[in-house]
């Protein structure tokens, strides 16, 4: 009976202490918070640079017309210069990407330095006379205003369509010489030209707020301002003639390369707490 006593006594004790270990505070710390991946977006605005190659539109063509005061007259049309070169400069902008879709929408300023040059030549027909014909152009700077619309076909790769309003200025010169040795020339520069572009691109966000562009642009600045040219006779006097040279278009392709900074790439899905 004593050692039941003692067993029992024993197992009542160890029961209450249970017990009373129960009812102790936990010394367990608060659950570790785990602050969430950031959420990508390519909401915001960003700056940059851009390097890249011009080309002329084939499709550039110059016309004049040679008045002697005689019926028969003068008229020619030959092709513009196939000018091309390189060209650079910057750009600034903002996006908007649409919460939960890849749609982005957002606006685009650029101005570029460029060093496009080419020249043409031409004849014309007329009796007794056979006028050779030359141009020089030059677009020495453009920007554009754009808007852009495109789809995020993967969180970190945008593919967008862009247009809108253009300007820019260059150089034009004219020459004629004919077979009587009658010349003329003109030229007209530092002339500020306006019109539209319209293009598409493709971004990459290869780190954190940096991502890097291919882009191409077609650039219509419209036609300069025609200009008269002044006859000299072979000795180099003026004459009662003239020339009548119409503007040289200013349609050009662009192709560019370009790095942006986001100043705020990554958006954030806001403070969670932790429930325990």
């Amino acid at each position: 009976m004593k050692n039941l006593s003692a067993a029992t006594a024993i197992a009542l004790a160890l029961t209450a202490g249970s017990a009373l270990a129960a009812d102790l505070p936990s010394r367990k710390g608060p659950p570790v918070y785990i602050e969430p991946a950031p959420v990508f977006t390519w909401t915001g605005f960003y700056g940059g640079v851009n390097v890249g190659y011009g080309w002329a539109d084939p499709r550039n063509v110059y016309g004049s017309e040679y008045f002697l005061n005689v019926p028969t007259g003068l008229a020619w049309s030959y092709n513009g210069p196939n000018f091309d070169g390189v060209l650079g400069g910057g750009q600034i902008g903002y996006n908007y990407q649409f919460a939960g879709t890849g749609f982005v929408v957002g606006v685009e300023a650029d101005i570029q330095a460029a060093d496009l040059s080419g020249a043409s030549a031409g004849f014309g027909n007329n009796i007794g006379y056979f006028p050779y014909l030359t141009t020089r152009q030059t677009i020495d700077w453009f920007g554009t205003v754009r808007g852009r619309v495109g789809y995020a076909v993967l969180p970190t790769l945008l593919v967008y369509g862009t247009g809108g309003f253009a300007y820019g200025g260059g150089s034009s010169r004219f020459t004629y010489f004919d077979s009587a040795n009658f010349s003329a020339f003109s030229s007209e520069s530092n002339d500020t030209r306006t019109g539209w572009t319209a293009g598409g691109g493709v971004e990459w966000a290869f780190l954190p707020n940096w991502s890097a562009k291919v882009e191409y642009l077609y650039v219509d600045l419209g036609r300069g301002p025609g200009f008269w040219s002044n006859q000299f006779n072979p000795v180099g006097a003026l004459t009662a003639f003239s020339s009548n040279q119409v503007g040289a278009s200013n349609r050009f392709h662009t192709v560019k390369v370009g790095l942006n900074y986001h100043f705020n790439l990554f958006g954030s899905a806001g403070p969670v707490l932790a429930k325990y």
